[in-house]
């Protein structure tokens, strides 16, 4: 049986604010957030599971040189005594600092199946081996000689670095990324050996400025390569802000064929782009004839990158070609840089390229301090002993008949040579057969050695200039381990020049292609293949309870302007329209049209064009087509309508005089010219008694309408000439009853 609650004592009930409690729990959340988790410590260029990972490794022994160890076994260890989170979190860490189109100098060497470029997850870690590289023991040199600071882990039983002393610069060399609450940081990898160039001129020139750095770092260096196409202003400008953004893109070549063809061969895609994922894309966009100078695309990549693409022809140009694909794929592509790291561990800020340098040279110096510090401490110890070691040599035989004749041989020695409680420990502990190495020679020997040592150190530890000096040769040091010559230092990243736009007209961009529009009563919008006649168009099927309302031809490079009985326009792409299969697709999907709201009319859009709007209270104005266009689902409202009136009409504003006919069934003609231009607004009177349609015509021509079905063209028209805002008169005998100039 379950136990009942134990009742809460009343002096334990405190009485809280609701809102104070959740922001301090929040602001518990958000701290843990960016400094366990989130954001790299500038020191190491690490977060805590990367640290972790690296270190357990290397309690583990997985040095370079020897063999590694299942994957799972270092993740156990993580999570057992570091890391207290999920073991596939853990291992996806492990699996990123191995990949090396991941991270641009990998901190884990892995066996067996890491991932790929294309996407593809690793193997699980039960079937993965990993061990330490040559620049994780970098980060990791001078653990054991006090280099920092150890803390206890999450349960006490351990303890863990708080930042590695890390002898090379990984938070710009492999770059970071991650997102905690309410800031972000993303840093792009860089090549080592220009960062070594850079912090050897900012030892000798600490006043230098940052476009001096520059002079050595180019810019990013990503491990996947491609081509850093951005101006020198604005990476100079990211630079010293810590904040901008890098325009990357793919490496490409033109491979000529036979008869004088040609394709497109891609050899290096921009970072963390997924190759099956960008071929995909490329493919969809053929499928739906978004890139009409491309015919195929073809992977065919082994262990270097290979992606084939195909022009539909022979006269296109290359470089035409490559402008499309780069506006519309991932084969360019923006790293956002946004220098926001934490500040010896603690304080998240977002520095410029010399004040992470300068820190990071700071911590080497402290580094060095401490080891020095560490090692003068195991040096005083040894002196200590040597000095005993040569009081015994002096003084063997007696020193060993002591130690077989007396009980307590050591307070005997202590006080017969006067020797200190570590020398008497030192030479108690020291096996018969070391009596031999008690030579004067080699005990003075390696006396002066470790005093020259210890006095070189004091010095080192008294001066700044000769910890610069020593610091800059650790970096040199690294220069020459991953210099531009080595495999691994050389860099992949081309510099290249900010591209020039190339002006792609629509037409180019979309294949061109007849099509005729479907509109029905009901708002269900379709393009069909070529200009139909019109009996195939009278034969459209419909939904029940719909049926045909606007039918145009046009082509797929054209644009549609619809208006709205609200006095919106909207713009629809043609080539963006349903395929005639079935019946189409809702409009209202396509635009923001509310529901109240009806489309008055669809057509071919003319920016040379001028169009007369007008709502049902006989109000109106010419406004000019290029002025309508829409840029989002929203439309753009021209006529303004008041509660219970409704955009009625609009057509081309074509001819000298406009045709109204009212609700009450009189015809009115006036001039044209007495309708203003405007761009929105109510507009002015047409007719007065309501609108019902409106035509603009060529007064010498005629007036044409339809009725019966025929049409018809009144030319005696001067019964129903007069002045905008008039009344008018019935129409002539025959007028359509609709009261519609096209008689529907």
């Amino acid at each position: 049986m379950a136990k009942k609650p134990t009742n809460v004592v009343a002096n334990d009930i405190r009485d809280r604010n609701l809102g104070d409690i959740v922001s301090e729990k929040y602001l518990s959340y958000a701290l843990s957030t960016i400094m366990s988790r989130s954001l790299p410590d500038l020191r190491d260029g690490l977060k805590p599971v990367h640290r972790r990972v690296l270190f357990a490794m290397s309690q583990l022994s997985l040095r370079p040189e020897l063999a590694p160890k299942k994957s799972a076994r270092v993740v156990g260890d993580v999570i057992g005594k570091y890391h207290p989170h999920g073991d596939q979190s853990v291992y996806d860490a492990l699996v990123r600092l191995a990949q090396d189109f991941s991270v641009r100098y990998p901190l884990v060497d892995g066996q067996g199946n890491f991932g790929n470029i294309d996407g593809d997850n690793a193997a699980a870690m039960r079937y993965t081996e990993s061990r330490l590289t040559a620049v994780a023991q970098l980060l990791l040199e001078g653990l054991d000689d006090d280099a920092v600071d150890f803390r206890p882990t999450y349960d006490g039983s351990e303890t863990e670095p708080v930042v590695l002393p890390a002898n090379f610069p990984n938070l710009l060399a492999n770059g970071s990324s991650g997102i905690a609450v309410g800031m972000a940081t993303n840093i792009p990898p860089h090549n080592v050996a220009e960062l070594c160039d850079a912090m050897e001129h900012l030892i000798e020139t600490p006043d230098c400025e940052i476009k001096d750095l520059l002079k050595f770092v180019k810019g990013p260096d990503f491990p996947t390569g491609g081509v850093l196409a951005e101006d020198k202003a604005s990476i100079r400008q990211s630079y010293e802000t810590g904040r901008g953004s890098f325009r990357v893109r793919a490496v490409w070549e033109v491979e000529k064929l036979k008869n004088e063809g040609w394709q497109i061969v891609v050899t290096e895609i921009p970072y963390q782009v997924a190759k099956s994922r960008l071929i995909e894309k490329i493919a969809e966009l053929i499928t739906n004839k978004k890139l009409p100078f491309l015919d195929d695309v073809v992977d065919e990549s082994a262990e270097d990158v290979r992606v084939v693409l195909t022009p539909k022809n022979k006269a296109i140009d290359p470089e035409l070609l490559m402008a499309q694909m780069f506006k519309s794929t991932d084969l360019e592509t923006r790293f956002s840089l946004n220098m926001n790291v934490l500040e010896k561990g603690l304080v998240p800020r977002v520095l410029n390229l010399k004040e992470v340098l300068q820190q990071f040279i700071d911590h080497r110096q402290e580094v060095l301090v401490r080891r020095s510090k560490h090692r003068l401490q195991h040096i005083d110890h040894r002196l200590e002993v040597l000095a005993g070691f040569l009081i015994a040599y002096l003084n063997i035989d007696e020193v060993i008949h002591i130690i077989r004749t007396e009980d307590e041989p050591k307070p005997v020695m202590m006080k017969k040579f006067k020797l200190s409680d570590v020398q008497v420990e030192a030479i108690l502990n020291m096996r018969l057969r070391s009596l031999r190495k008690l030579e004067e020679i080699e005990i003075k020997r390696e006396n002066k050695e470790l005093r020259d040592e210890k006095d070189e150190l004091e010095k080192l530890i008294g001066s700044k200039a000769r910890q610069m000096t020593a610091i800059k040769k650790q970096v040199r040091h690294i220069h020459d381990l991953f210099g531009p010559t080595t495999k691994l230092g050389k860099r992949r990243t081309e510099i290249g020049k900010a591209p020039t736009d190339i002006d792609i007209a629509l037409h180019e961009l979309i294949e061109k292609e007849p099509i005729t529009v479907i509109c029905s009563e009901k708002g269900w919008i379709r393009a069909m293949k070529g200009h139909l006649e019109q009996d195939k168009i009278d034969a459209i099927s419909y939904k029940d309870g719909d049926g045909p309302k606007f039918a145009l031809a046009v082509e797929t490079t054209d644009k549609l302007v619809m208006f709205g009985t609200n006095g919106k326009f909207y713009t629809l792409g043609c080539e963006k329209l349903p395929p005639g299969r079935g019946f189409g697709e809702p409009v209202r999907l396509m635009i923001d049209l509310q529901t109240e709201a009806d489309i008055v009319s669809i057509m071919k859009h003319d920016p040379d064009r001028k169009l007369l709007v007008a709502a049902d209270d006989g109000r109106g104005f010419i406004v000019p087509e290029k002025e309508v266009l829409s840029q989002t689902r929203n439309g753009k409202q021209c006529l303004l309508v008041k509660d219970g009136v409704e955009a009625k009409v609009c057509t081309p504003a074509i001819g000298d005089s406009v045709a109204c006919i009212s609700d009450n069934r009189k015809l009115l003609i006036f001039p044209l010219e007495q309708v203003p231009e405007m761009t929105r607004g109510v507009g002015v009177i047409l007719q007065k008694g309501g609108l019902a349609d409106v035509k603009t015509f060529t007064y010498k021509q005629g007036l044409t309408f339809f009725s019966a079905g025929k049409e018809r063209t009144e030319t005696a028209l001067k019964a129903w000439r007069g002045e905008r805002a008039q009344a008018g008169m019935l129409p002539p005998n025959g007028f359509p009853k609709s009261k519609k100039f096209n008689g529907v």
